[in-house]
């Protein structure tokens, strides 16, 4: 016991009598530190005193796929600070390979009694992915926010990048620089954001008067070998402007071409999707659709907190702006 007053109150910067008497509930602590020394309690994994246990802790899981592809830290930077703002501490949970699930995750909060989660990039946008876990979730009552596109059954408020709008965007300057043949690169098939971006494609060229060619689209993961894999083949089928689904698939796409003997945006012209850290510093520096992660992140913790807070909250959908981003892997066509 006495180990366990000194740690918490190391981490909460209190004396060790302070947590004393939070644990047994005695007068003279303000709500501010009540409430850090309660949160302290659950991030060191300690079991709150039984007449605590009825509290749910100021924790708020975020749950994210990866921290590879650098918009994930992007996104955890803005959501946690937004949300210590607000007195709350995030909980970053990151699934790895043969590491613990989203479901072990989901789990692992609900027995430290979270106030709420926040999901990126996760099962919630795949089509064939098991989603049981979110069910859970709703079932117990848990405010969940998603961030970007979702399956339309788990019921849950979501703020998303219109993949819509990015595609045009992207589609619209290559056509302006005389590109022709547009190939497009997107995530796995069961991916919904992927699915929108594909439906956004089919229409420019639609409109365009531009037949779609089953090798001007790709699917891969969502990674640089990816990118690489699929840009290969558009190549081989004379595509000159690609538009991938994110930075990394982009990346690919540039190592592909110049693989190939082709250059940058000379031969080949390439759009990423995120515009996420040192796009700007890559050689060429990467074109790309920004997604506005700022106001995604701000607009997520504010429908998290005002769940937590009793509000009523649509299971809605908010459609942000993305913004593209001319550098220098993209050039008009040659001939």
């Amino acid at each position: 016991m006495k180990s366990r007053l000194a740690e918490v109150a190391q981490k909460v910067g209190v004396s060790e009598a302070t947590v004393s008497r939070v644990l047994n509930g005695r007068p003279g602590v303000s709500e501010g530190t009540r409430n850090a020394v309660l949160a302290a309690l659950d991030v060191l994994g300690y079991e709150r005193p039984s007449q605590l246990r009825g509290e749910r802790a100021r924790l708020i899981g975020l749950v994210l796929p990866e921290l590879q592809n650098p918009i994930f830290p992007a996104v955890a930077e803005v959501v946690g600070g937004a949300l210590a703002q607000r007195g709350f501490t995030p909980v970053l949970c990151t699934r790895t390979a043969g590491g613990l699930s989203e479901a072990d995750y989901v789990n692992m909060l609900l027995d430290q009694q979270v106030s709420g989660v926040v999901f990126a990039g996760g099962h919630f946008a795949e089509a064939d992915a098991p989603h049981e876990h979110y069910a859970r979730l709703r079932d117990r009552g848990i405010p969940v926010v998603l961030f970007n596109a979702a399956v339309d059954h788990l019921g849950f408020p979501q703020v998303s990048t219109d993949d819509t709008v990015a595609v045009e965007q992207a589609f619209a300057h290559l056509a302006a620089l005389g590109h022709e043949r547009i190939g497009m690169i997107v995530g796995p098939e069961d991916h919904i954001p992927s699915q929108r971006k594909l439906a956004s494609f089919a229409a420019q060229c639609e409109r365009a008067g531009r037949e779609v060619r089953p090798d001007q689209i790709a699917h891969a993961l969502f990674a640089l070998e990816g990118g690489h894999a699929a840009a290969s083949r558009m190549l081989r089928a004379g595509v000159t402007g690609i538009i991938c689904g994110s930075d990394p698939l982009a990346l690919g796409a540039i190592r592909a071409a110049r693989r190939a003997g082709l250059s940058v945006p000379g031969d080949v012209s390439v759009v990423g999707f995120d515009d996420s850290a040192f796009m700007n510093c890559t050689e060429p520096p990467l074109t790309t659709v920004r997604q506005p992660i700022e106001a995604l992140g701000r607009a997520a913790v504010a429908l998290l907190v005002n769940q937590i807070e009793g509000a009523t909250v649509a299971a809605e959908e908010l459609l942000f702006e993305p913004e593209l981003v001319v550098r220098g892997s993209t050039g008009p066509a040659r001939g």
